[in-house]
């Protein structure tokens, strides 16, 4: 969790101010510039930052593996986003989006809170992906009734409460021939829901990413989801 660079920028909040910190990584043939809080790559980086530094750093500004992972799943189907419309549901540090913005597609990121608004934002400008439209919005109160061709989401299906909502929003905004993408490191809560969705006629495949550091590799599946019919 610690970063030994000094913070790239600061990002002024009413909840204070935060540092914020450059990764770079390699994605699809490409290097990107992600800003953020913090880095949970491996499960140690988790257990530290739930168990102090998540009342410091909001997790939706933290650099998952989930978010990495899905990343480079969409690089390697530009074939499948150009053109494309594509909404991210909580978009947090907003790679995912950027690549597939990157790629030609059409991009909608959302988040519940302005916070990771602004560093996708921030990220998407850096990136060169400033056309991607950033909308704030709640699971529990959707309003958005558009329709788009992917769905994306990293780690996203940990709490039982909101498989509900996110099941609506789904089978709400999915265009017809559409699919979801969703990057998870295999929690059970998700795994559960997967195999809810599985059991009412979605097709379910997956690829696996290991995503972390040598000697501390984290697998995270990338789930493609079609809906029944």
């Amino acid at each position: 969790m610690s970063a030994s660079a000094p913070p790239s920028e600061v990002l002024a909040t009413t909840i204070g101010d935060f540092p914020l910190f450059e990764c770079r990584l390699q994605v699809g043939g490409r290097t990107w510039s992600v800003l953020h809080t913090g880095a949970v790559v491996t499960p140690d980086d988790e257990l530290r930052y739930l168990d102090g530094f998540a009342k410091q750093l909001p997790y939706g500004v933290v650099l998952w593996p989930a978010a990495i992972a899905l990343a480079h799943e969409v690089a390697t189907r530009a074939d499948d986003f150009r053109g494309k419309r594509v909404l991210e549901l909580g978009a947090g540090t907003g790679l995912p989006g950027i690549v597939a913005a990157s790629l030609g597609a059409a991009v909608v990121q959302t988040d519940r809170a302005e916070l990771p608004l602004e560093v996708c934002r921030r990220n998407g400008e850096r990136n060169g992906a400033a056309g991607i439209e950033c909308r704030q919005a709640d699971w529990t109160a959707w309003t958005d009734t558009d329709r788009y061709d992917w769905i994306v989401g990293s780690d996203m299906l940990y709490g039982d409460e909101m498989h509900p909502h996110l099941r609506r929003i789904f089978e709400t905004n999915l265009a017809a021939g559409g699919r979801l993408l969703l990057a998870d490191p295999f929690r059970g809560p998700s795994l559960k829901f997967l195999e809810l969705l599985e059991s009412a006629g979605w097709r379910v495949t997956l690829n696996i990413w290991t995503v972390g550091e040598v000697g501390a590799p984290r697998s995270v599946g990338v789930f493609e989801l079609a809906p029944p019919g």
